[in-house]
């Protein structure tokens, strides 16, 4: 309570600070190890196996080699290498055992390394010889005590989470480190969180190989408004509504869907909450038998469409009229279950329709993506690629949790996600993709996991 306290009204610990010297951390903790072991290890050689009996005896140095033969010189040499092998094993084993530190060092160096090669830092002019120069050589310590300038950058570990402050205090290279986070995203092999402003710092919050936070499809389930599909991906549906999920053939779009819709039943909502349509009459089809409202026919589809959003009109007016009603609260205060209409391959869906059907279908659409988080009506869409053709009226807008599987053109990305400087690349695994949670940022993301003998049938049976 007492740290709180002094972090809240008195100081506020950022990291630990970024020097200069910094760029040679991993050199410097290796030395530190490294030489005392030898020097240890040679001491302990020499006390075991002596060389001649000059450990045992008063002697003069200028004498020493007058005691020495080259037998003795052989085996000093010998054991002068074996303590720096020794030596060298420690620091390696050091490495290994304390592996988590050894990135936490590392991380530091290549912050202090990408500040010095871009130069975010002044030197002061330097003489000599009568000449002007600029003295910057790594390796001239006259340069190292006439740095003039280095930004207060700091660098923290904290429950999970790399943390990044550079300074806003108006000098020369505030704007270069407000726009450095799609760099240190590769640099640190991370992923952007978010991104905090305090008083004068600029935080960049990142997760750290995100590849770990995976889950697997027995671990996904949802608690009081959010679904876990990652272990720091989560979407809140009660403050961030209605879900956009796009991918291709293959990319694992479907699982995803049959994924959340799992997690969705262990915790908020039952069976006859969830409204099913698949107009190609596929895998989402077939939980037609365990849901109770699964549709895969035009007209069925179209129905089904106008009647969630009948019954979401119809809520909200309860809703104003239940004797526990407050202004400014959700159905979740009123103790109502959330409503969600999960809509496969939407844009195979809206070819089928002439103008006028795609005209009132996209009517209704807007109104639920509209009014559907106080009454707790939620979409979750899933299509190859999201076009504004068949998300148009600001609808796509209202979507504020996205995911982008597999492999997507920049077209596709910038359909999803808008313009932003996040550098997307693809990996072959199955369920990857993009994710934007709400928080402003993109990271990768990755579906939960599903073993190669895992049935959904059987699973939404036993959950049911």
């Amino acid at each position: 309570m007492l740290r709180r306290f002094v972090e809240k009204h008195l100081y506020k610990h950022r990291g630990r600070r970024i020097h200069y010297k910094t760029k040679d951390i991993l050199v410097r903790a290796g030395i530190s190890i490294a030489v005392p072991a030898f020097f240890i290890a040679l001491f302990l050689m020499l006390w075991v196996f002596p060389v001649l009996p000059i450990l045992d005896m008063p002697f003069k140095l200028r004498e020493i080699p007058n005691y020495l033969s080259v037998l003795d010189y052989q085996r000093l040499l010998l054991e002068c290498l074996s303590s720096l092998i020794i030596a060298l094993c420690l620091v390696f084993v050091c490495k290994v055992l304390f592996y988590k530190h050894y990135i936490y060092l590392k991380q530091r160096q290549i912050l202090a390394r990408l500040i010095i090669d871009r130069n975010y830092y002044d030197t002061e002019q330097t003489t000599k010889n009568g000449s002007v120069e600029w003295d910057v050589g790594w390796m001239n310590k006259k340069d190292k005590n006439e740095l003039t300038y280095f930004p207060k950058i700091y660098f923290q570990l904290k429950e999970g989470y790399l943390y990044v402050r550079f300074p806003t205090d108006g000098r020369a290279y505030q704007e270069q480190f407000l726009q450095l986070g799609s760099v240190l995203e590769t640099a640190f092999y991370s992923e952007l969180d978010s991104l905090v402003r305090e008083e004068g710092y600029i935080c960049y919050k990142f997760i750290y190989a995100i590849s770990r936070d995976r889950l697997n499809i027995k671990d996904v389930f949802s608690n009081n408004g959010s679904l876990a599909l990652m272990k720091r991906t989560i979407w809140d549906f009660d403050k961030l509504p209605h879900m956009l999920i796009s991918g291709g053939t293959g990319a694992g779009k479907t699982y995803t869907i049959l994924s959340v819709l799992l997690g969705l039943l262990k915790g908020a909502c039952h069976k006859q909450d969830v409204i099913i349509c698949d107009p190609k009459n596929a895998d989402l089809a077939d939980l037609e038998g365990i849901f109770p409202h699964v549709y895969y026919k035009k007209g069925g589809i179209k129905s089904a469409v106008r009647n969630f959003k009948n019954d979401m009109l119809a809520r909200s007016t309860e809703m104003k009229e239940m004797p526990n009603y407050v202004t400014g609260k959700n159905y979740r205060f009123l103790g109502l279950r959330p409503q969600f209409l999960v809509f496969d391959e939407f844009v195979a869906y809206m070819e089928m329709l002439d103008y006028k059907e795609q005209s009132e279908l996209l009517s209704d659409l807007k109104q639920i993506a509209m009014l559907g988080r106080q009454a707790g009506y939620f979409l979750i869409t899933g299509m190859q690629r999201p076009d504004a053709k068949y998300l148009g009226d600001g609808i796509r807008d209202q979507f504020h949790f996205r995911l982008a599987l597999g492999r997507n053109s920049d077209v596709g990305y910038s359909m999803m996600f808008g313009d932003t400087d996040k550098k997307f690349a693809f990996k072959e695994i199955k369920g990857f993709g993009y994710a934007d949670s709400g928080k402003g940022v993109i990271s990768e993301f990755y579906s939960p996991f599903v073993d190669s003998d895992f049935d959904f049938i059987e699973e939404f049976k036993k959950v049911i």
